[in-house]
């Protein structure tokens, strides 16, 4: 009896440890939520950057009959220039999939929009994207300039870096710095990505608070314990275009 017993202990011991040894390996809270997010770069001829604009400011409601369109911007610095960037929400990957389906077989956009812009194209990025689970998609106050700051983190996932991400996250959000719009984890792409999308009222306005963030000891703890994680990172200043929902 003690030997059976004894093995029953070890076998249900095994059983209680088995979830703890498994969870050790994750990489952060599950997403059940099917909603994603597309981020679209066009890298543009030079000398095609206007009528490209110009193309879509006239069509692109042929484009937002299908899916919705969160927000369209022109890179004003960062990188490579006359490039757009873009952000397209759907419900699941099966949405996306009905939604480019009928884009190909809707023969005004394609006549109107995508073969003139064609030939305007030099090169196209894209990226899959969830919102991180502690973050929602907010709406600006008013008009302003966006920046997507690109950190490239330590594999491991939100399990290793989220908490320490989010707090210097909030450390500039909540002092006043400046406004977040929405933090993703990429999917698809890069892995180990995390895009964060912010929000001033002008580039000016930007600065100034970048400036004074900078001196504030809870901000610099908070991303001096954020960096231990951190690869490297990009950014981009981003202005809205007339038609971009986000303004």
């Amino acid at each position: 009896m003690l030997v059976l017993r004894s093995g029953l202990t070890r076998a249900l011991a095994s059983r209680t440890l088995a979830p703890q040894v498994c969870s050790s390996f994750a990489t952060g809270p599950r997403q059940y939520n099917g909603t994603f997010y597309e981020f679209r770069t066009y890298y543009l001829k030079p000398s095609k950057m206007n009528a490209f604009m110009e193309n879509l400011k006239e069509t692109i409601h042929l484009r937002t009959a299908h899916s919705e369109l969160v927000g369209f911007w022109s890179v004003e610095f960062g990188g490579r220039m006359n490039k757009v960037f873009h952000i397209w929400k759907y419900d699941n990957f099966a949405h996306r999939a009905e939604v480019r389906k009928a884009l190909a077989n809707c023969k005004e956009w394609q006549e109107q929009s995508i073969i003139p812009n064609l030939a305007h194209i030099d090169k196209q990025e894209t990226e899959i994207t969830y919102l991180i689970p502690w973050s929602k998609l907010e709406k600006p106050p008013k008009e302003g300039v966006y920046e997507l700051a690109v950190f490239q983190m330590k594999p491991g996932g939100p399990a290793l870096w989220g908490d320490a991400f989010k707090r210097a996250i909030n450390a500039h959000v909540n002092l006043g710095y400046t406004k977040v719009v929405g933090v993703f984890h990429t999917e698809y792409g890069e892995l180990n990505r995390v895009h964060v999308l912010w929000w001033n009222e002008s580039a000016d306005s930007r600065a100034a608070g970048r400036h004074k963030s900078h001196e504030d000891p809870r901000v610099v703890a908070a991303v001096r314990e954020s960096v231990n994680y951190l690869v490297s990172q990009q950014n981009m200043l981003l202005i809205p275009t007339s038609f971009s929902p986000l303004k």
